[in-house]
């Protein structure tokens, strides 16, 4: 059973499918699934199940029949993600007309959803970086400066957590179930277009060197230049500002982006939820020296780094990204670049999501920025993780739900000793100790990664 949830949901989902039939009529009305999203949200999948269960007493024969089907398959799609997922509330315990299969039991109908809903995001967060760079331009047209500098880190595609998009949305929408639809959202989302980006600005003076044409002499010739550094406000500020979430409804939105994400298995949510502010003894100075790669380790917990910033939230609980890029550039560069560092660097550069952790765009970016080379790597290609690893290379792995999260987390595979994996996992110095089958990791590691992954092949 616990190979079966870590591989994925095909088939719990399809394990689930006559009783979703069953469950068709049990879930009508906007109240049956209010009561059950508040559930979620304080007592996790079962709290769902608990939730509808006491709104709809009365119906407890055919919930009796919902609880059966929730034990089977993922409760957090029938009480929790509404329909911008399903494509309608109704249709999650419909069969299609192509398909005699309910949506809610087709994983790819689901999947198909999400993927149209993040096209569009991805066209409109394009759309609002043109906005800014015209911006800048008529700023920069209006001033006395001789020349500019745009610092983009957002050039080579837009950073951004979808799930958080389609979560807040739906608990825009709240209790108006009838009014989520992906054109919709789409719309509010275009509305607000311009306030994707923002940028800041400076002036500073650059002197250089000319040569004067009437005396064939160089001088030096001093420009006033304005630098503009493009910001994404995040969304955190469509949370604030455009959707205007109060504290239940942001609630809300946390559970339905971290359920998403679990379903979606794409790591994208990297929190330790247990987290509370303490933090463990300093390690002082670790390095791993049981692989082909000496390896310098930092743990985000470790009271040196746990309560330091990243963004606005700390190390300890959203830092592994950073944490585990501090571990690569610090044992293959020579240089010592800790967690703060490293955080720092990820924040200023737009790298940092905010409740998230970091946006999978940081591993390669950090590694490039260190003047190390980097790869992605998808799970189908064990034998180059494995080449890498005998070769004295590092390579770092989104993981999803399993052994090392429980929802999304970055970690380091650092060798190979007696045919296991060697890590360097920046939240547990124990199962930094371990050995690894391979297999666990691939099959544990992140399905719906970013930027190359789900692991990216440094050195």
């Amino acid at each position: 059973m616990e190979d079966k949830q870590k591989n994925g949901l095909s088939e719990t989902l399809e394990t689930g499918r006559v009783a979703a039939h069953m469950v068709r009529g049990a879930i009508k009305t906007g109240k049956t699934v209010s009561g059950a999203a508040k559930g979620a949200v304080a007592g996790g999948p079962y709290g769902a199940a608990a939730g509808a269960i006491w709104e709809n007493r009365r119906l407890v024969s055919k919930i009796i029949i919902t609880v059966i089907a929730l034990l089977l398959i993922p409760v957090v799609f029938v009480v929790s993600l509404p329909a911008v997922i399903f494509g309608g509330l109704l249709n999650a315990f419909s069969a299609s007309a192509l398909m005699d299969v309910p949506i809610l039991n087709n994983n790819a109908a689901i999947v198909e959803n999400v993927t149209e809903i993040t096209s569009i995001i991805d066209e409109i967060m394009v759309g609002g970086l043109e906005d800014t760079m015209e911006k800048i331009e008529v700023d920069f047209a209006s001033s006395d400066a001789d020349e500019m500098e745009i610092i983009n880190p957002y050039a080579d595609r837009p950073l951004y957590n979808a799930n958080q998009f389609i979560a807040m949305y739906c608990a825009y929408k709240n209790k108006d179930y009838s009014g989520i639809s992906i054109s919709d959202m789409a719309n509010i989302l275009r509305i607000s277009q311009s306030s994707l980006y923002s940028y800041t600005q400076t002036e500073e003076s650059r002197t250089r060197t000319e040569t004067d044409p009437a005396t064939g002499k160089e001088v030096s010739v001093t420009e006033k230049w304005r630098v503009y550094t493009v910001v994404y406000n995040g969304e955190a500020y469509f949370s604030e500002h455009v959707f205007m979430l109060n504290e239940e409804q942001m609630a809300l939105a946390d559970a339905y982006a971290q359920n998403l994400s679990l379903f979606l298995n794409d790591g994208m949510m990297q929190s330790i939820s247990e987290w509370d502010g303490n933090f463990i003894p300093s390690l002082g100075d670790v390095c791993f020296t049981d692989g082909a790669t000496d390896v310098v380790y930092y743990n985000q917990l470790d009271e040196r780094y746990a309560d330091k910033p990243y963004g606005t939230d700390h190390i300890g609980s959203h830092g592994c990204g950073p944490t585990s890029m501090a571990i690569v550039v610090s044992s293959l560069t020579g240089q010592t670049v800790d967690p703060v560092a490293m955080a720092e660097w990820s924040y200023r550069n737009g790298y940092w999501c905010k409740d998230s952790g970091s946006y999978h765009a940081l591993i390669p970016a950090a590694a490039r920025n260190w003047g190390l080379n980097v790869s992605g790597c998808s799970v189908s290609e064990p034998q180059r993780i494995l080449d890498a690893l005998a070769e004295g290379k590092l390579v770092v792995a989104i993981m999803s739900k399993g052994h090392f999260t429980k929802s999304g987390h970055f970690i380091v595979l650092r060798g190979i000793q007696d045919g296991k994996i060697l890590v360097a996992d920046p939240a547990s110095y124990n199962r930094s100790g371990q050995l690894w089958d391979l297999s666990l990791i691939l099959r544990e590691a992140s399905r719906g990664a970013a930027a190359g992954g789900p692991f990216w092949i440094i050195g």
